[in-house]
Parts: structure tokens; C-alpha cells; sequence
């Protein structure tokens, strides 16, 4: 396929002892076998705060390790996760970190946050050294999800990628309809102006 750049992800799987851990590494080792050259992202879930989990993903050796905040904290109610969740998933990044991965946050919003909040979850990811950071607009996807309590014009988000900037981050993808793994591997390029 002649792929560079690789977003490796799955569904949470907090069925699977090691909350999918090995899967992870070794999808991370199977890829790199047949393509040495490639990068690879890997958007992992929190394995339960199990850093034994973490390490074994990070000792696979992926180019970035990515785990979405989602939400600011204040937000996390409405998405019905426990705020501990929030402190947590910055343990992981901090971890990661500790451990010589490049790490990457993301977040959506239009659920109610203010820019107050927003710049505070910039600082929080800053805190436990996060490289990179992507921005997007929450959509709601079926009637059951959050309602959209506000959309954001693309110029907000500009401003948002400038005040993330200004707080250290390496390299941040901010717009209406980025995700995650939107131009994943640009932003990856940004921390050291590679071409991939």
C-alpha cells in the first residue's frame, strides 16, 4: 500500500485482561516488520489507569502514543464519565512521557466548556509534557448523545490552536472537522520539520 504513516486504534476493551495491551504491541512490531520505514501512531484508552498495560505498548516503540482527553474536565459529566477519568487519562500521558514517547491529547468541543476551560485543559496536557494536540467540533451522532450546545466558527479555532501553541505544545491541528487522526502525520512532522 506504500502507507508512511499508520493511525493504529480499537474499541475499548475493558473485556480483555490486559485491556488489549499486547494486541497493541503487537500490531505495533507486525507493522513495522513488514515496513521498517513506517511511523505509527497508536490512540489508546486508559487501560483502567493499569500502567503495567501502558508500558507494554510504549516498550513496543510506536512513533506517537495518542489518548484523548476528550473533553475538558468540566465536561466530563455531561459526557457521562467519572471526572476521575480526566486525572487519569493525564497520568497516562505523564507516564507515556516518563517512558520516551512522543504524546498526543485531543479534544471536542461545543458541549457547554468555556474558553476558560479550554485553555485549562491546554495548561493541565502541558503539565504532563503532551507534544501534540488536535481541536475539533463536537457533532452529535445519534439523539441519544449530548446535544451540541454550541458551534464554533472556524476563526475560534484558529484561536484556540494559537493559545495551545503559546502554552508549549509542539504541534496542534485545530478546525470545525478535525479529529483525532486528521492529518496526523503533518502534525507528527512538526516536531522535528520532517517530510513524510
Amino acid at each position: 500500500m506504500g502507507l508512511k504513516y499508520a493511525v493504529i486504534t480499537s474499541v475499548t476493551r475493558d473485556d480483555l485482561p490486559d485491556g488489549g495491551a499486547s494486541i497493541f504491541a503487537e500490531t505495533i512490531k507486525a507493522v513495522k516488520k513488514r515496513n521498517p520505514g513506517i511511523k505509527i501512531e497508536v490512540l489508546i484508552p486508559d487501560f483502567s489507569g493499569d500502567m503495567r498495560q501502558l508500558e507494554t505498548v510504549v516498550r513496543a516503540e510506536p512513533d506517537v502514543l495518542n489518548h484523548n482527553l476528550e473533553v475538558p474536565e468540566a465536561i466530563y459529566s455531561r459526557i457521562n464519565r467519572p471526572s476521575d477519568n480526566y486525572r487519569r487519562s493525564l497520568q497516562v500521558l505523564k507516564r507515556a512521557k516518563e517512558m520516551g514517547a512522543v504524546t498526543k491529547s485531543g479534544l471536542m468541543l461545543g458541549l457547554g466548556e468555556s474558553e476558560e476551560d479550554i485553555l485549562r485543559t491546554s495548561k493541565d496536557l502541558r503539565e504532563v509534557s503532551c507534544d501534540l494536540l488536535t481541536i475539533g467540533q463536537y457533532l452529535q451522532a445519534v439523539k441519544n448523545n449530548a446535544p451540541v450546545v454550541k458551534y464554533y466558527s472556524p476563526d475560534k479555532f484558529v484561536l484556540f490552536r494559537e493559545k495551545a501553541l503559546d502554552t508549549g505544545f509542539k504541534g496542534v491541528v485545530s478546525g470545525p472537522l478535525v479529529r483525532s487522526s486528521y492529518l496526523a502525520h503533518k502534525l507528527y512532522n512538526t516536531i522535528n520539520n520532517l517530510e513524510v
